[in-house]
C-alpha cells in the first residue's frame, strides 16, 4: 500500500516549485491533494499533467474572499484533510530606501496576513491528529540585504508557528515550519528575476552554502512530508533545509 493512501492534503501555492514537488510527492505515494495557484498557464499544466487525485483551484493566497472560498471548496471536497501546507509566497528583492508602500502590502498580504487566516479559516477542517506546515525561509534569521520586507513578513510567519501549535494542541494539530536555504527553482524564489540575476543567485548560493551547492526541489519535498506526517512528537518547530547555511 502506499505510504500516503487515503490521506488528504491542500497544498497552497502547489503548481509549481517546492508547491508542486510536494504535491508530485503526495500523489505518488496514494494522497489525495487539492492545491492552489493564481497563474493561468500553471494551473492548466498542473490540470493536465497531475491526474485524477489533484483538485486545482485558482486562489489568491492574499484575498480574503479567496481564502473564504478555498475553505468551502475544501469542505466540500474532502470534508476533512490530514495536512495543510502553506506554500504561498512572494519576494522582491530592493534595497529598503526604495521599497514602495505597493510592494510592502503585497509581500505581508501573501506571507503573512494571507497565511494567518489560511489557517484560521482551514483550522476546523484539520482532522485530530493532523499538521500544518509553513514555508518560512532561511532570511527569518539572517540579514540579507534587499530582503528587509521579505525577511519580516517570514519572521513573522514563524512566530505564528509556535503561538498557533500552543493553541491548537488540545486537537492534537501540530503545527511547524521549513525553513528553505537555496533551492534550485527557476525563479530560485524571486518575483521577476531575469535569467542572470537567477544565474547569479545559484553562483552566491553554491559559494556561501557550507555543502558548496544549493538544494533541490526533492530535498525540500522530502523534509516537508516528514514534518507533515513522521514527525508525529515535532511541534511549533522550525527545520533548516539549507546545507548548513543558517547552522555552521
Amino acid at each position: 500500500m502506499s505510504k500516503y493512501a487515503g490521506k488528504k492534503a491542500v497544498v497552497t501555492g502547489g503548481t509549481a516549485g517546492i508547491g508542486l514537488a510536494t504535491v508530485q510527492a503526495l500523489i505518488e505515494e496514494g494522497a489525495e491533494v487539492l492545491l492552489t495557484g493564481r497563474n493561468e498557464h500553471t494551473l492548466e499544466a498542473a490540470r493536465r499533467e497531475l491526474g485524477p487525485r489533484a483538485h486545482v483551484v485558482r486562489s489568491d493566497a492574499a484575498s480574503m474572499a479567496d481564502i473564504d472560498a478555498l475553505a468551502a471548496t475544501v469542505a466540500e471536497k474532502f470534508g476533512q484533510v490530514d495536512f495543510v501546507f502553506i506554500n504561498a509566497g512572494f519576494c522582491k528583492l530592493a534595497p529598503f530606501e526604495q521599497v514602495t508602500e505597493a510592494e510592502y502590502d503585497q509581500t505581508f498580504g501573501v506571507n503573512t496576513k494571507g497565511v494567518y487566516f489560511t489557517v484560521q479559516r482551514l483550522a476546523p477542517l484539520v482532522r485530530e491528529g493532523g499538521s500544518f506546515l509553513f514555508m518560512t525561509s532561511i532570511a527569518d534569521e539572517l540579514g540579507y540585504p534587499t530582503m528587509s520586507v521579505f525577511s519580516g513578513s517570514r519572521a513573522a510567519v514563524r512566530s505564528f508557528a509556535r503561538v498557533l501549535a500552543a493553541e491548537l494542541l488540545p486537537r492534537g494539530i501540530r503545527v511547524n515550519a521549513v525553513s528553505p536555504g537555496f533551492i534550485r527553482t527557476p525563479s530560485m524564489g524571486i518575483d521577476g528575476a531575469s535569467e542572470d540575476e537567477v544565474a547569479a543567485f545559484v553562483k552566491e548560493g553554491e559559494e556561501i552554502t557550507p555543502m558548496k551547492r544549493i538544494g533541490t526541489l526533492d530535498e525540500i519535498a522530502r523534509a516537508v512530508l516528514f514534518l507533515g506526517f513522521d514527525a508525529t512528537f515535532t511541534t511549533g518547530a522550525e527545520l533548516p533545509v539549507d546545507g548548513g547555511l543558517s547552522q555552521l
